[in-house]
């Protein structure tokens, strides 16, 4: 017996308007050439940007002093470093998100490490709060000697030397 006659199956390509290249300085839209940029808002977006960088040591030493407050209240009140773990957490992000920015790369790595360290753990004991005290310790030391760069060899020095205490006060 012959199979029945299936039918035919219809396919509609859509090709959807490039949007994202209309919104780029007009460059869908028709124009000709290339972008051009304003020398003098450019120049003063610079200006903002050093003085930005500036006080960047100073911002990042305020949270450092916030960051040492919540290590003590987690070695005084050990049944509230749940909570102060998740503060510490959040300070960190925020802190890895800038160091590199403003020419503070080792701020970056020790808060990247501090902020994935401190996730909320299942149990926080008294090694794990010192492992959170030398993360701060290496920011404090970078923004203190204003080690900028990779920091040479005191900043592999810095890193060994937090990943030692990691490895031995880690679980």
């Amino acid at each position: 017996m012959a199979e029945a006659a299936k039918p035919g199956v219809k396919v509609r390509f859509y090709r959807l308007r490039n949007r994202l290249k209309d919104k780029t300085a007009g460059l869908g839209s028709g124009m000709d050439g290339g972008i051009e940029i304003d020398t003098a808002a450019l120049e003063a977006a610079q200006k903002i940007f050093e003085e930005m960088a500036e006080d960047y040591p100073d911002w990042v030493s305020n949270q450092i002093a916030q960051l040492y407050e919540l290590h003590r209240r987690c070695v005084d009140t050990p049944e509230q470093r749940r909570g102060l773990f998740e503060q510490i957490t959040a300070m960190a992000h925020d802190l890895k998100g800038q160091g590199g920015t403003f020419g503070y790369p080792l701020v970056t790595t020790f808060a990247t490490s501090l902020n994935r360290f401190s996730t909320l753990r299942n149990d926080i004991r008294d090694s794990h709060v010192e492992i959170i005290k030398a993360h701060i310790d290496a920011m404090r030391a970078v923004i203190r000697d204003r080690i900028k760069g990779d920091g040479g060899a005191i900043g592999a020095a810095l890193t060994r030397g937090l990943e030692q205490v990691i490895s031995k006060y880690r679980d």
